[in-house]
């Protein structure tokens, strides 16, 4: 096989002294720098073969284009936009290379991309759902590699694909081997959570961040807008509740997701100090806390809670519950409200979110055993960190690891990384989840068998590399450098 590209890694054999090792994550088996044999593809697509056989681009030559067959052609801006931001990271760095004289001719060259996409309606003009069909095939060959994929969801996971596929040889040369790529999926729901409530981030910090999603094949944002700390959220219906910049923001959000291949879902208060209360059957939108007003403590005697606050925040959730019912919209709730017995419909989602592994496993065995459909979050708070590679923990954690039947584990949708911003602004919100929230994104797109870190690590390092190339401050899996560091701000 013709080079692919390596990372050099410099694993320190000695000098550890045991103390530093304790401050270890936990005791992990020494991994090994090398190139892998599936290069640096990330998240690992489910069926790959790359051959020895090597193609070059030029800058000069090379073009993204429809194939005559596709559904999608010119006014599919969704895919015309695509094109030329693959272009442009197929070509990042020195651009219109030329061989010199010290270089030899090389193979033949691959010229072009043709993008088909096979179904008569090919959701050009739709955002993307969890229903939505994601698959994809891409050939490469010379002179024409070519993508093929029901909708422009797929197209765009493989232009993501076929870019990760390009490196660079010994001179320089864009470089390309003949591959044949058939991928989808594994989970529906791969989401990323991000709480801009407890501190400010600037939009293009969030931007940059879903534009890394895409890169990794995330395809749910779950943005945490509301808590205690601040509710910068314009309703429609009572725009007087926050400033009208927050709405111009928000549309700038919704317009880049409809030209990434990631759907959006708002998120409400945790009740992490029960400050919305019921009064009357309505809300009470007094900033207080329970325990300490009067009103509540009068109509918990009234119903007879007690002083039971689970039992007026599960009064509190079916009522919201009953009222969301009546839109003919789902929801997903936090586990709390299934275990605290609120009333749910046959369709409700439930986020497991809390304990350890063997707490979250039990859980998830419950909730399915109830029928309900669930997504995991629990092994995934990337707010929390610890010295060495947590990224490891993180990557062995599987959503359908418990006890349970086959129908059972069908019920598992997929999970999310989360990232809560009691101590994340924009300064560190980006390297604090990158590379870390790529282990989740694989753990969720590849097919359940891919559980090699070793291989693993080879790849997301030379990953991490490229996203650091494309300008996000990705931080280091360990000791080591990237062809082109980042240059900060």
């Amino acid at each position: 096989m013709a080079a692919l590209p390596v990372f050099t890694v410099v694993l320190l054999a000695l000098g550890f002294s045991r103390g530093f090792q304790h401050h270890f994550v936990e005791e992990e088996p020494e991994l090994v720098a090398g190139p892998s044999q599936y290069g640096s593809l990330w998240p690992l697509p489910q069926k790959v073969h790359i051959s020895d056989v090597s193609f070059k681009l030029s800058s000069s030559n090379f073009q993204i284009t429809d194939a005559k067959e596709s559904s999608a052609g010119p006014s599919c801006n969704l895919l015309q936009s695509a094109y030329r931001r693959y272009y442009e990271y197929v070509f990042v760095g020195p651009k219109n290379q030329k061989r010199g004289r010290d270089q030899p001719a090389g193979p033949s060259e691959v010229t072009e991309l043709q993008v088909w996409i096979t179904s008569p309606d090919s959701d050009c003009d739709s955002f993307p759902t969890e229903s939505s069909d994601e698959s994809y095939e891409l050939s490469v060959d010379q002179p024409v590699a070519v993508l093929k994929a029901p909708k422009v969801w797929g197209a765009l996971h493989g232009l993501e694909t076929f870019s990760q596929l390009v490196y660079e040889d010994e001179f320089g040369a864009k470089t390309i081997n003949s591959t044949v790529i058939s991928d989808f999926p594994r989970f529906a729901h791969r989401g990323v959570l991000l709480d801009s409530s407890r501190h400010f981030i600037p939009v293009k910090v969030i931007l940059a961040n879903l534009e890394t999603m895409a890169m990794n094949k995330f395809n749910i944002f779950h943005w945490h807008i509301v808590d205690d700390s601040s509710f910068p959220y314009l309703s429609q219906t009572f725009p007087q509740l926050s400033e009208k910049v927050r709405n111009r923001d928000g549309y700038r959000i919704r317009y880049f997701l409809r030209y990434r291949p990631n759907s959006i879902v708002p998120t409400e208060h945790r009740f992490t100090s029960f400050e919305t209360v019921p009064r009357f059957g309505i809300l009470n939108e007094t900033s207080v806390d329970w325990k300490s007003n009067p009103d509540i403590q009068k109509f918990m005697e009234q119903q007879g809670f007690g002083q039971d606050f689970t039992k007026l925040e599960s009064f509190y959730i079916q009522r919201l519950l009953d009222i969301v019912t009546t839109t003919q919209k789902g929801y997903m709730i936090w586990q709390e409200v299934f275990d605290n017995g609120v009333k749910l419909k046959p369709d409700t989602l439930i986020h497991v979110w809390k304990g350890n592994q063997q707490s979250y496993q039990r859980e998830m065995a419950n909730i399915t055993s109830a029928g309900y459909r669930t997504l995991l979050s629990s092994p995934w708070y990337l707010n929390r960190i610890a010295y060495g590679q947590d990224w490891q923990a993180i990557y062995k954690a599987d959503p359908q690891d418990f006890k349970g039947t086959d129908d059972q584990k069908k019920l598992v949708i997929g999970g999310e990384a989360c990232l809560w911003g009691e101590f994340v602004d924009a300064t560190n919100l980006t390297p604090r989840l990158w590379p870390r929230a790529c282990a989740v994104a694989e753990r969720l797109w590849s097919a359940k068998e891919v559980t090699d870190t070793n291989d693993a690590f080879n790849r997301l390092a030379v990953h991490r590399c490229r996203l650091v190339e494309r300008g996000i401050p990705a931080q280091p899996l360990y000791t080591s450098y990237c062809p082109r560091e980042y240059k900060g701000i």
